[in-house]
């Protein structure tokens, strides 16, 4: 599939997730479709607890608050299963919702899936009438777009 461009409908989706907020784990079934009327900023990322991924999520992190202000929630993707989110979050402090998509169906739904890494690092703001309003994809796995950036995108749709 090609990476949906800004402008176009946002591929819905439905996979299962999880969360850990003080330190408790809650499961659960994340529907894109639900999220309208809200802003989401998806965040494929290649792996759980790898060097550049835990820099790239722990940055979003720090910048949760600033998102929520803005009426956004955040949802990491990755082919890893809940098992493997579930110690991500907890070594991290990470307590917005992984995503776990082991088929790869939605990373190629999203055309970033890659050769070799199975996931471009990439990032798709989805507006709150479902339509990409931002992305970011990286064509190698190094890079990825600073908070600031994201929320900046943010807040021109709340303008």
């Amino acid at each position: 599939m090609s990476i949906p461009e800004v402008g176009e409908p946002a591929p819905t989706f439905t996979l299962a997730g999880t969360v850990v907020r003080s330190g408790t784990r809650t499961d659960d079934v994340y529907d894109l479709s639900a999220e309208i009327g809200r802003t989401v900023v998806l965040a494929f990322y290649p792996g759980d607890a790898t060097p550049v991924c835990t820099a790239q999520l722990c940055s979003y992190q720090e910048e949760l608050d600033g998102f929520a202000d803005l009426g956004a929630v955040v949802w990491g993707v990755s082919p890893q299963a809940l098992d493997s989110h579930e110690s991500f979050a907890r070594g991290s402090s990470l307590t917005f919702p992984l995503l776990s998509d082991p088929s790869g169906a939605v990373v190629r739904t999203y055309g970033v899936r890659a050769p070799g890494i199975g996931v471009r690092r990439s990032v798709f703001v989805i507006g709150p009438d479902g339509i990409v309003r931002w992305r970011h994809v990286g064509l190698v796995g190094l890079r990825f777009p600073k908070a600031e950036v994201i929320r900046e995108q943010i807040e021109l749709l709340v303008a």
